[in-house]
């Protein structure tokens, strides 16, 4: 017992300080998030509302494509993204593999179908409002596209915000295609299974409580915008 309260005491005293180890791996897991978050809604966004705003041959089964890709195993988008990387695949000349970016690739993978199928429920629903309107005034697919997301935009901030949380929570990919290398690719995941294998409690219980306290942050973020949403429609 006085071994659990001792971690806790010292993983308190490592985020008071702000440890440079601790402060480091925390930096570098918000870079790699954030980046992928940046370049999954660049391209989910547009994709989703694109799928939800078009009729072209197909389109169910990518819409359906979309939601069976939101539950894409880590492990495996890892595993693809690595054979990709590697020196013997096709983008083995970039000489991105256990870098920064192999690990945004690996994120950015796996929350662009979460981030495109929710932002394509989203704009389904604003074609029931908006679409008879848009057709009237004869906008093109790049207007129709632009004032869908426009109008969407507190659902969209909530998909957005959704997408960083599984991001940010993510392990598994990152481990594979990052190599969890200190203080090149360690990130605040992989960072607390390796501390923990070590018995070194007070750096993983340092990194968690920062973890649930991002986890919460986002959680909160989501209800804000959710509740403006409603009061100005309201």
């Amino acid at each position: 017992m006085h071994e659990f309260a001792g971690a806790f005491a010292t993983a308190f005293h490592l985020i008071g300080t702000l440890d440079p180890d601790l402060v480091g791996i925390v930096g570098l897991s918000l870079r790699v998030s954030l980046s992928a978050v940046a370049l999954a809604a660049l391209i989910g966004l547009p994709l989703g509302a694109a799928v939800a705003a078009f009729d072209f041959p197909g389109r169910r089964a990518v819409a359906v494509l979309l939601n069976a890709m939101m539950g894409l195993p880590p492990v495996v988008v890892g595993l693809i993204v690595y054979l990709l990387l590697s020196r013997s695949g096709p983008l083995g000349v970039l000489g991105l593999l256990f870098t920064p970016e192999a690990m945004i690739i690996a994120q950015a993978v796996l929350i662009t179908p979460i981030v495109a199928a929710l932002a394509r429920q989203t704009v389904e629903d604003l074609l029931l409002e908006y679409g008879e309107l848009l057709r009237v005034v004869g906008a093109g697919p790049v207007r129709t596209i632009v004032t869908l997301l426009s109008e969407g935009r507190a659902s969209l901030v909530t998909t957005v915000l959704a997408g960083f949380g599984r991001a940010s929570a993510e392990v598994g990919a990152v481990m594979i295609v990052g190599g969890n290398i200190d203080q090149v690719t360690r990130v605040m995941t992989t960072a607390i299974a390796l501390e923990t294998s070590r018995g070194d409690l007070p750096l993983a219980l340092g990194l968690g409580m920062i973890l649930i306290a991002l986890s919460l942050a986002v959680n909160a973020a989501v209800a804000v915008v959710r509740d403006r949403d409603r009061a100005r429609v309201l």
